[in-house]
């Protein structure tokens, strides 16, 4: 990691929000689900798919997760009224995990059903390591009956054992290397051996048969992607990848023109700050890229 990288991480929590908003917009579709609606439009018109996530991790209340439920229950109507190519991308904690499992899993079943009637699919996101036991276990208990994935983290040293676990019944994961600051004892903390993960991790769903949404930035990972794609004779509807948006585009049209499917990750929402500090740890450049352009 550069010196710049660094010192991004190391204080990016002590930049002033009005600041961060300034290199977080590219991140961001805005506060709006129209945003959201319009930035898929357009994505879609350039050959891409999209996930619409509403932004917000911190609640406290079941008033609050009513509220976070019903929004995105109207992201899925939405998304069926104007015709976009997309789907949900959805947060436990969100949806009142940290209150009560069981208020948490009776407003999951809500938004499942709804999108069961309107035949969408939804994405459980996963979040730190305090919660992944209880969304492996949720995914499993829902996957029979509606059309729902999760996701797996290269990093987190569980990771493989999760996949066996769940591959006595049909897989869906988005695969990514995983962006929360984690234990060693957890996670993998070296660069390499996480990139070697996400290969192992993504061979061995591809053997299990799993539909894989391979979730990278990291060109080298995307050429691995492509080899095992070519070596396991998958048809272009037996995985897509991922990335988010704003980042590396030249990249996202270098896989759409190599007749890959992809689907961008499009958030929205009032509450974008611990996001975006997230993804500018995750991705110091977009600050050395911003200023570039500044001082030009």
């Amino acid at each position: 990691m550069s010196w710049f990288n660094k010192t991004v991480s190391t204080f990016i929590d002590k930049v002033p929000p009005s600041t961060i908003a300034i290199f977080a917009k590219r991140y961001i579709a805005g506060d709006k689900l129209d945003d959201a609606v319009n930035v898929s439009k357009k994505l879609n018109k350039e050959g891409a798919m999209t996930t619409i996530d509403v932004l917000g991790e911190f609640v406290s209340t079941k008033e609050e997760t009513e509220h976070y439920r019903d929004l995105a229950i109207k992201v899925l109507e939405e998304i069926d009224k104007s015709g976009i190519e997309a789907n949900l991308s959805l947060k436990l904690t969100q949806m009142g995990l940290k209150i009560s499992r069981k208020l948490c899993l009776s407003n999951v079943e809500m938004i499942l059903k709804r999108a069961k009637e309107l035949g969408n699919f939804v994405r459980i996101d996963m979040e730190d390591s305090t919660c992944t036991t209880d969304t492996v276990e949720i995914y499993d208990s829902f996957r029979e009956t509606y059309n729902i994935g999760a996701v797996l983290q290269a990093y987190m040293r569980r990771t493989i054992n999760d996949i066996q676990y769940l591959s006595d019944k049909p897989m869906n994961f988005r695969l990514c290397k995983g962006i929360y600051d984690e234990p060693r004892v957890i996670a993998y903390k070296d660069y390499d051996i996480v990139n070697e993960n996400y290969k192992y991790c993504l061979e061995t769903l591809f053997k299990k048969k799993a539909y894989v949404g391979i979730a990278t930035h990291d060109e080298k990972l995307v050429f691995h992607a492509e080899k095992l794609i070519r070596e396991y004779g998958l048809g272009k509807d037996e995985y897509e990848f991922q990335m988010l948006l704003g980042v590396d585009e030249e990249l996202r049209r270098i896989i759409i023109e190599n007749g890959h499917r992809i689907r961008i990750y499009v958030p929205f929402g009032k509450d974008w700050l611990p996001y975006s500090i997230r993804r500018l740890k995750e991705n110091p450049n977009i600050i050395k890229s911003a200023m570039k352009g500044y001082l030009k």
